[in-house]
């Protein structure tokens, strides 16, 4: 392992450590590039770093104790341990604490402020500790710089923040208010991706598809109006987007999924749960009967789209006969993916405070259950995939010599071999499908 200049030192290698969502893998991205622009270079596998960015994710229980941990692990045999700077969703809700439990710990600096990384390092590197939690109004992307190497997937936050203010959920309070990037920023930043090499890109936000704004004629539009704007450049090939909410499934944005091309047969859309009461304490906008009518139409105007969803399983207060409901919302619905958690009780959020907590013995058995049902459909929806020839886009190589790792229209992970190159799109055809992955040859 490479030698690392102590933490007063100013630091000329970096290391960003994302937790979470893709929101965060964005961010973690985007604040690579503030080091970069200011002279610092990454890490080389194995080596130690001058400092190191662990940028945390705040939505399941414990997590700052992890972050305390991985502190800790920072620590090297020598003694010594690079500057390290607490970034994300932890540093925004508890930063203060963070510095004062964790003297190692330079740097504490939210989601809202992290266009401030250098000057806020260059402070600790001359001895002063910072913390930056505010939500300023004028917009942090501003202050980053112009992308340039990209992927071929690439993440493109259009919109953050919540309003919804779900009961159990701390993004309300760690993200701020829904606000949307300008039509024109992003429509730049999307060229300038697919100029350094993106193929496809996920458009993000807390809950995206609230994106709202005025495209380049002045003209209100939604997702879909900006998912066809950006459909209209040529070397993109594919649009995605993540994650949705029920109550902002507009007409326009179903009408696309039927009529844009390179608008991916793919949507997460998370229930939550598959009570009525339930997902009323949850404050949820839509019952089990609209979410499934909403799916209808879905389906509708895209037959062979790929569902996704969210699940909590043991919401204060959620019976046996509640949870049962679920299961059968899951067996109607038939998943190609899902994401499954126990309730976690997150600090200052109104389900903290509700009584009947189920027993964690209780959450654990519903959650092998319906996880099992959700297993069951991802694979019966990758074996109906057998036999069908599609596009993949090749993002790496496989594990053996001359094996490929792309993802097909519906997300799903596709291994073959064959002639390729990273960035290619491939046709395939789907030959044998797992759990969790399709094996496939080059049609």
């Amino acid at each position: 392992m490479s030698s690392s200049a102590p933490s007063s030192a100013s630091p000329k290698t970096f290391r960003v450590k994302s937790f979470g969502c893709q929101m965060n893998v964005y961010d973690g991205e985007r604040m690579a590039e503030l080091l970069a622009a200011q002279g610092m270079s990454a890490a080389g596998d194995g080596d130690d770093a001058d400092l190191v960015v662990l940028n945390t994710c705040h939505i399941r229980e414990k997590a700052t104790e992890k972050v305390y941990s991985d502190i800790g692990r920072l620590r090297r045999a020598d003694g010594s341990a690079p500057l390290i700077a607490v970034a994300g969703c932890v540093a925004q809700a508890e930063g203060e604490e963070i510095m004062a439990r964790a003297p190692s710990v330079k740097v504490a600096v939210g989601p809202q402020s992290y266009h401030r990384l250098p000057e806020m390092v260059a402070d600790a590197a001359a001895g002063k500790r910072s913390t930056e939690t505010d939500m300023p109004a004028e917009a942090k992307f501003a202050a980053l710089p112009k992308r340039r190497k990209s992927a071929p997937t690439a993440f493109l936050t259009v919109q953050e923040g919540c309003d919804k203010f779900c009961t159990y959920c701390v993004v309300p309070y760690t993200r701020g208010a829904e606000i949307s990037r300008p039509f024109s920023d992003l429509v730049e930043e999307a060229k300038l991706l697919v100029a350094g090499g993106a193929r496809e890109i996920t458009l993000l936000g807390q809950n995206v598809n609230a994106w709202a704004g005025e495209d380049d004629k002045g003209r209100p539009i939604g997702l879909d109006g900006l998912a066809r704007a950006l459909a209209a450049e040529p070397d993109l090939k594919r649009i995605r987007y993540t994650t949705s909410h029920p109550n902002d499934m507009t007409d326009g944005l179903i009408a696309a999924h039927g009529e844009l091309e390179k608008l991916m047969p793919f949507l997460h859309l998370p229930v939550q749960a598959g009570n009525d009461r339930v997902l009323k304490a949850m404050n949820r906008s839509h019952t089990a009967d609209s979410y499934m009518a909403l799916l209808e139409r879905i389906r509708a105007a895209r037959p062979d789209i790929a569902l996704s969803g969210d699940f909590i399983v043991g919401f204060p207060g959620e019976t046996d006969a509640e949870f049962e409901d679920t299961l059968r919302l899951v067996d109607a619905v038939g998943y190609a993916q899902a994401f499954s958690f126990k309730y976690s009780a997150r600090p200052g959020t109104p389900a903290a405070t509700m009584e009947n907590h189920v027993p964690v013995a209780v959450m654990d058995e519903r959650l092998q259950r319906l996880q099992a049902a959700l297993n069951r459909d991802q694979l019966a929806f990758n074996k109906a995939s057998v036999g069908k020839t599609c596009e993949v886009l090749v993002e790496r190589r496989g594990k053996h010599p001359g094996q490929w790792l792309g993802k097909s229209p519906w997300l799903q992970s596709v291994h073959f071999s064959g002639e390729a190159e990273i960035g290619d799109m491939v046709t395939v055809e789907l030959i044998e499908a797992g759990p969790n992955s399709i094996s496939g040859r080059l049609a």
